[in-house]
């Protein structure tokens, strides 16, 4: 009935050469943007002056220190309202579930300019103070704002996964901690955490890999990161290999910080042995309405404020001329894309997580580790390299959805492939041996076993993919078929122009839309 955490390491058999095939074939399609970004870089003839150039260095230290205390902050987030929603009798905690994931679908670009609108000096918040005599309020631009605007909208990034990781956790293992006169702190460090680990970490992992590549919200708060440049070079030049230079650091960020995650991971094992039987919710005691107002604060923050200025720029837009029309094509083309998107990625990641899950070694974990790539990307860098790569080896995809598709799945692969590999390493590998046993074969013991039993993850993953595909801005714009309008594009070319209330309409769709996926999939989960 024990879980083995501490140094285990269950024997392994050679790694299956269909799977090693189907891993490396996403590996190599993975990889066809970094390889482009270097190519384009040896092109260039200043290569180590670009580098070590001070507006470089300042931004590649700018980029780091954001990273980490993103981070930081999310995991310190995410892990108390995982658990306080999966595992108490936190008052309203199904809704709770949904609430707090859906600032994942805002975008950063959006939550950046509705935070500058309604916390930065002359927002709408210090019009409502004013009255009491604050006339400014304290800039909302540089690294406190982005570091603010970021965390609050990429930690359901590690909630949704550790929410997950706690709905798949064996409650034995509690019970016996508390039978052996553990309290529910002791109980929570020495159990729940160490299980909780491949969730944090891949979370974690995706947090700090976006926060690399972001670029709406750093540059909406004029915080310079590496980002940033990358985008002026490669739109206000015509030197694209000293663009690609500028890109170099991030490919190297991104190694460093996938060599912390494999150095961090460990050996342990996170199935258990036992049948799985209903949680039991722990009383929060006079801690329960505290805890409550905790999460409607982050939820507030996170939701709250965003629908709250959506909804004025709408109610202010519908008493103007020029009322915005309604976006259903917009609304369609943007469903429908990232939905493909979503199951691309998931099939793909399939035979990566397996193996990394079951059959780790070096060459595993390199298949894992280099379909990270495009997360580390600029999705700028990713949009230019697969619009070379069509227009000169796949021509009858060029200007196509399918296009489209495969950049949102080269792109965001990472999100589907952390709540996957998770999912995969709390299954018991004895009931697939079991099922092998008894005459099954690979194919089938993977869909009648294996697949059940990996569904919350594999639907966090879709989730994650399609959200994050929703509101992908750069790579839509170069890769579209000539009229294929989505709700980010919309967006974007309205608050680029200043036009805010025809920003409402769009914004409200897409978070409409963003809701019923979380619902669809927390309720298929039985998590609620």
């Amino acid at each position: 009935m024990a879980i083995a955490i501490a140094g285990a390491r269950r024997r392994i058999n050679n790694q299956p050469l269909g799977l090693l095939a189907l891993a490396a074939i996403v590996a190599a399609a993975v990889l066809l943007p970094p390889v482009y970004l270097v190519w384009r870089a040896s092109e260039s003839n200043a290569i180590w002056n670009q580098l070590t150039d001070e507006s470089t260095l300042r931004a590649l230290w700018r980029t780091v220190l954001l990273t980490a205390s993103v981070t930081a902050t999310c995991i310190a987030l995410s892990v108390p309202l995982a658990w306080l929603t999966g595992r108490t009798d936190l008052p309203l905690r199904g809704l709770w579930t949904i609430i707090l994931a859906l600032p994942l679908a805002v975008p950063t670009f959006v939550g950046g300019y509705v935070m500058v609108s309604a916390l930065g000096p002359g927002g709408l918040v210090q019009d409502l103070l004013q009255p009491l005599g604050v006339n400014r309020l304290p800039s909302i631009y540089g690294f406190w704002g982005a570091w603010f605007v970021i965390s609050i909208f990429s930690y359901p990034y590690i909630f949704i996964q550790v929410r997950a990781s706690f709905a798949r956790m064996d409650p034995s293992m509690e019970e016996a901690a508390r039978s052996l006169g553990k309290g529910p702190w002791e109980t929570f460090r020495r159990v729940n955490l160490p299980q909780m680990r491949p969730a944090i970490a891949a979370g974690a992992l995706l947090v700090a890999l976006y926060v690399v590549s972001e670029f709406g919200a750093v540059s909406m708060l004029r915080y310079d990161t590496l980002t940033p440049l990358v985008y002026i070079q490669y739109t206000t030049s015509f030197d694209r290999a000293s663009a690609a230079v500028l890109g170099l650091p991030l490919i190297g960020l991104a190694v460093f910080i996938l060599a912390i995650d494999s150095l961090t991971r460990g050996r342990a094992l996170y199935y258990s042995r036992a049948q799985r039987r209903p949680v039991r919710l722990l009383p929060l005691g006079r801690w329960r309405w505290p805890a409550f107002a905790f999460c409607g604060l982050i939820a507030a923050l996170g939701l709250g404020l965003p629908v709250t200025v959506v909804l004025y720029w709408l109610a202010k837009g519908l008493t103007a001329e020029g009322t915005t029309s309604f976006l259903l094509s917009a609304a369609f083309n943007s469903a429908r894309a990232s939905g493909m998107a979503a199951v691309v990625a998931a099939l793909a990641c399939l035979p990566v997580a397996y193996l990394s899950a079951r059959y780790p070694g070096w060459t595993s974990g390199l298949f894992e580790k280099a379909s990270y790539a495009g997360q580390a990307l600029p999705a700028i860098t990713i949009a230019l390299a697969l619009v070379f790569f069509a227009a000169n080896y796949v021509t009858p995809f060029y200007q196509t959805i399918w296009i489209l598709v495969f950049a949102y799945a080269v792109r965001f692969l990472p999100e589907a492939m952390g709540a996957i590999r998770s999912s995969l390493l709390q299954v018991n590998p004895n009931t697939e041996e079991a099922a092998r046993s008894l005459g099954a074969g690979p194919l089938r013991t993977f869909a009648r076993v294996t697949a059940p039993q990996t569904f919350p993850g594999v639907s966090a993953g879709m989730m994650l993919v399609f959200l994050t595909a929703m509101k992908e801005l750069p790579i839509t714009i170069l890769l579209s078929p000539i009229g294929f309008n989505t709700l980010a594009t919309e967006i974007w070319n309205a608050t680029s122009e200043a036009f805010f209330t025809k920003a409402a309409l769009p914004s409200l769709i897409l978070l409409l839309i963003s809701a019923c996926a979380v619902l669809l999939m927390l309720r298929r989960e039985r998590l609620s």
